[in-house]
């Protein structure tokens, strides 16, 4: 609870043709604390989601820079478009090596859930991203291309 204003802040500064992870977004609720209910539930595995934990990247000033969601296993989509790490970072915190921390502290989360080949995408517009995924390790695979031709860059990054 101690990060709702925060929370909220974060995402108004995306706008709302925000890109990021589902697990971020505080429509649909209520409450900041049915927010967080339902997150629970989603890492626990239920409704249609997979098990995931989600945390924040917090600068000294307390400030959300970045957020993750770290899926524990591929459903079908994940394995094409959204793979086991999704991340955003703060738009006016870019290009300050967030991106790369909040994947290197992703993958040592993997690393602790015996997660060994960590799949992470981004569209293939995202050079920033990829840039923190290939500095991180990241090994490109084939893209996945959607029905309308959308491109969705995949990255495997051992993670032993």
């Amino acid at each position: 609870m101690k990060w709702e204003k925060e929370h909220r802040a974060y995402l108004e500064e995306w706008g709302p043709t925000r890109m990021i992870p589902s697990s971020f977004e505080l429509t649909g609720h209520q409450t900041y604390e049915t927010y967080l209910h339902a997150l629970a539930e989603r890492e626990s595995g239920q409704e249609k989601w997979v098990p995931s934990s989600s945390y924040f990247l917090v600068n000294d000033k307390e400030k959300i820079v970045a957020m993750v969601d770290i899926r524990h296993e591929l459903n079908d989509f994940l394995f094409q478009v959204g793979g086991h790490i999704g991340y955003g970072v703060r738009p006016s915190e870019r290009s300050k090596g967030y991106a790369t921390r909040i994947l290197y502290e992703a993958l040592q989360k993997c690393k602790e859930l015996q997660i060994k080949q960590v799949l992470v995408t981004c569209t293939t517009d995202n050079i920033r991203s990829a840039k923190a995924i290939l500095k991180n390790g990241g090994r490109e695979d084939h893209p996945h291309i959607d029905e309308d031709g959308r491109e969705t860059r995949r990255f495997w990054i051992y993670n032993e």
